[in-house]
């Protein structure tokens, strides 16, 4: 797709652009995701694909939904590393239990979203994070649902999610944060004194920075006294990640009331400053539109990645399937210059031809009716066939060891090349499991089909040439057969027409077969018919060889209209970033 294609839905000029318009983009932008090819394995294509998983992720869950709903509540997701307290904190800024927190890791394996009564309706349907199922009132049974939770605690402009452990030993719970963390406005990373300078924790928070979320931290379980020097170390190291302006609430170490909560004046200074984030306008304005400035700009360099390997794997299925092209062309080329070299003449057709003028049944077939009814008659009673039959019969022997043959060849050569690339290797074994690596299983039977209607519109030729001339049409009503017989030898042994080298391979009572056929039809005509038939049987050839190429079209999927895929991703990323930072 062009840029002019897409500009005509969405106009991309100076002015702001309209929220709706900005929506269409963005839908645009995750059709084409979600349509992006990544089916081969090249190098770099299993990052991508996690890659645009991530980028639809996005979409879905924050870019979409914020989009159309930007006065929808402002949403904290509340995480950090495994147990730090997370549930503790978020039940104590509510003033009850609203999520489970235990002794056994990893204790979250489900989020949990608390929201205020009033804000029910942005949160009880798919708007966001659309992936996880709803639960109310029960325990979410795995990493697919989300259990609401209503609390008057809340402002109405505020919904706070506990995630799971950013640094889970559960794969599950890892990602199931990431995607938490792509989902947020703001973000509460919650560590303790005894770990917070670990690694995992500050990845999460340099991509939190990326986004543009708004950040602040709470250090837990800080032993008495040190909270001071602790906190400064964390300050000095969150401004060497230029994270300098995230608050830091320390929380010292301190045993937990009856209902398992701390005590409520420890939570007050975080919960004052999440209530004047989002009861001022301006400041819930500013961490929306930073975290969505910064989320857009995340996913244009995610959609860049994606890109770039659809770019390559357009240019690789083409180099594939330029292979295999090209191999079943050298294919045709062979078989087109064995045809011509006399090659079918040769071996067993030789054999049968030289049986068929040595007797003098091609004679008799040119010259009288009676002759062939006499051949056939004595063939019934002997119960053999007759030569001419036996020709025919080697003649499609021939074609169809040929053909077979260079098919044959033609499919190693392109298991061959494509086992050269990465992408290819991959596809090889693929082939050999569909049996692509074989010629296809009733070659031999469509060949045979081919030769039998190709000799078959060869006679009906000779029949149409015959019909407007006197003699002509007499003779070929007694001999036709024996005249195709002499026109499929200047077939497959010509230097335009028989002369002195084909009667070599042919014998000599060709030549008197050819001189009695240029009698009959005019020496113009004869090489004529030849030629065209000749041509005839090249061209059903050509279409043997590419359905058989055709397969390997099938797998390495090249599909019409891919070329531009890659330009049209980032088209759409781009012109939905301009969009969102006007």
């Amino acid at each position: 797709m062009n840029p002019g294609e897409v500009s005509t839905l969405v106009d991309i000029g100076d002015a702001p652009i309209d929220p709706q318009s900005l929506v269409m983009l963005a839908e645009q932008l995750r059709g084409a995701l979600v349509d992006a090819s990544l089916q081969l394995e090249s190098p770099g294509a299993g990052e991508a694909r996690a890659m645009r998983d991530q980028a639809v992720h996005q979409l879905d869950d924050y870019v979409l939904p914020r989009l159309r709903d930007v006065d929808a509540p402002v949403l904290a997701v509340v995480g950090g590393s495994t147990g730090a307290g997370k549930s503790t904190l978020v039940n104590t800024l509510m003033g009850r239990v609203v999520t489970r927190a235990g002794v056994l890791r990893p204790t979250t394996r489900a989020p949990i979203l608390v929201h205020h009564p009033s804000a029910t309706r942005w949160f009880e349907t798919t708007r966001i994070l659309p992936g996880l199922a709803r639960v109310r009132g029960g325990t979410p049974t795995g990493h697919t649902q989300i259990e609401l939770v209503e609390s008057t605690t809340l402002p109405a402009d505020l919904a706070v999610i506990d995630a799971p452990d950013f640094d889970s030993v559960v794969d599950a719970n890892r990602q199931l944060a990431a995607q938490l963390l792509d989902a947020a406005d703001l973000w509460v990373f919650v560590t303790t004194a005894a770990r917070y300078a670990d690694a995992v924790p500050w990845e999460f928070l340099r991509r939190a920075r990326q986004r543009g979320v708004a950040i602040a931290l709470v250090l837990n379980r800080v032993p008495p006294g040190a909270a001071g020097d602790i906190a400064a170390h964390l300050t000095e190291m969150l401004g060497r990640e230029d994270l300098g302006g995230a608050p830091v609430f320390a929380i010292d170490e301190q045993p937990l009331t009856a209902e398992g909560l701390l005590p409520d004046t420890v939570v007050g200074p975080l919960r004052s400053w999440l209530g004047a984030l989002v009861s001022d306008q301006q400041a819930r304005t500013e961490i929306v539109r930073r975290a969505l400035v910064g989320t857009v700009g995340d996913l244009t360099q995610r959609v860049e990645a994606v890109a770039a390997q659809v770019d390559h794997q357009v240019a690789m299925r083409s180099w594939l399937a330029d292979r295999a092209d090209e191999s079943f062309a050298r294919a045709a080329a062979r078989i087109g210059q064995a045809v011509a070299n006399g090659d079918v003449m040769r071996g067993e057709v030789l054999a049968r031809w030289h049986e068929l003028i040595g007797t003098g049944e091609l004679l008799h077939q040119l010259q009288s009716r009676i002759g062939r009814v006499r051949d056939r008659i004595g063939a019934a009673l002997h119960g053999r066939a007759t030569n001419t039959t036996q020709f025919e019969g080697a003649v499609t022997s021939g074609v169809e060891v040929l053909v077979g043959e260079e098919i044959a060849r033609a499919v190693d050569e392109v298991v061959s090349q494509w086992r050269s690339v990465p992408a290819g290797q991959a596809l090889v074994g693929q082939l050999q499991r569909t049996d692509l690596a074989r010629p296809s299983a009733d070659l031999g039977q469509r060949v045979e089909r081919l030769v039998r209607d190709w000799q078959g519109e060869l006679l009906e030729t000779l029949r149409r040439e015959g019909a407007g001339k006197r003699n002509a049409a007499k003779a070929l009503s007694y001999g036709v057969n024996g005249v195709a017989l002499v026109t499929m030898v200047g077939v497959f042994a010509h230097t335009g027409g028989l002369t002195g080298a084909e009667v070599a391979i042919a014998g000599g009572s060709s030549a008197v077969g050819h001189k009695l056929l240029e009698a009959l039809l005019g020496d113009q005509a004869v090489r004529t018919i030849a030629a065209n038939a000749r041509e005839d049987l090249q061209t059903r050839i050509a279409a043997l060889l590419d359905a058989e190429a055709a397969r390997y079209h099938e797998v390495v999927d090249a599909r019409p209209g891919n070329a531009d895929a890659g330009g049209r991703l980032r088209w759409l990323s781009n012109a939905l970033r301009d969009g969102v930072t006007r």
